[in-house]
């Protein structure tokens, strides 16, 4: 009877710990999630403060690509890195490697979608 008593108390405290570890791991993805969102957004305020600058107005699409390409380098490596932790939380068992390939492809989509809209609603060439 004892026996039994202590293999359920083992199986219980198994069960608390595998609970208990899987709730931390949603935590630290909620946790990762919300930063790498925070890092987006700070990234596109950014960007939205570079598509909203005065001396822009007369560039090309190039010349403004090339702009948006450089600005904002702090707000773009937060966006980089905590997408990338969030990315290594959620799908541990990915190459590190294609974590960043992801990471890096959300920048240079975020950097793109500024320039289309640069391009879209600029006033015509003379």
């Amino acid at each position: 009877m004892r026996m039994l008593l202590v293999g359920g108390a083992l199986v219980m405290m198994t069960s608390a710990a595998m609970t208990s570890s899987a709730v931390a791991d949603d935590d630290d993805t909620k946790g990762a999630q919300k930063l790498a969102q925070q890092g987006r957004d700070d990234y596109w305020h950014c960007l939205a403060r570079e598509y909203s600058r005065e001396s822009n107005r007369g560039l090309s699409e190039q010349d403004f690509g090339r702009s948006v390409a450089g600005a904002c380098p702090s707000e773009r490596q937060y966006y980089r890195v905590t997408l990338l932790d969030y990315l290594t939380t959620q799908y541990p068992d990915i190459d590190a490697g294609a974590h960043l390939a992801t990471a890096n492809r959300a920048v240079e989509a975020a950097q793109k979608d500024i320039v289309m809209a640069f391009v879209k609603h600029r006033p015509p060439q003379k």
